[in-house]
């Protein structure tokens, strides 16, 4: 038996939310990323200070994954891809800072508070995403 779910649709007050928490998550991630490509001597430090090294060429490369990612999700089409390669990236950072004992609700969780504006945004913009995760009443 197979079962067809309609999406119901999504009004557009929350339609232009689902905008704005898509946009500042892009805003917020493309910043993140050209900091990284410069790289800034803060940007190394912090890594250094993370155990990672103060490689100029590991911050190119993590600006640069970042820049990709991001524009994955900006792009309608290819945004379901960029939100779970951004879902992986986040979790780097979440363990990250798990590992060095950051402050959690200030550090920790941040990837995690991103995370839920990057899928909440994607999911009320996307009729797609509905209809594959759907809320029922």
């Amino acid at each position: 038996m197979t079962v067809i779910a309609e999406t119901a649709p999504v009004s557009n007050p929350a339609r232009w939310l689902g905008r704005i928490l898509s946009g500042l998550v892009i805003l917020f991630l493309m910043i993140d990323g050209a900091i990284k490509l410069v790289p800034w001597p803060v940007v190394t430090e912090t890594m250094d200070r993370m155990g990672y090294g103060s490689s100029e060429a590991l911050m190119r490369g993590l600006g640069a994954i970042t820049i990709v990612c991001t524009v994955l999700y900006a792009i309608p089409p290819t945004s379901i891809l960029g939100a779970i390669l951004l879902t992986g990236y986040l979790g780097g950072a979440i363990a990250s800072h798990v590992r060095i004992g950051s402050p959690l609700f200030t550090h920790t969780l941040f990837g995690l508070y991103l995370g839920l504006m990057l899928w909440g945004g994607l999911w009320l913009r996307d009729k797609n995403l509905r209809s594959l995760v759907p809320f029922r009443r």
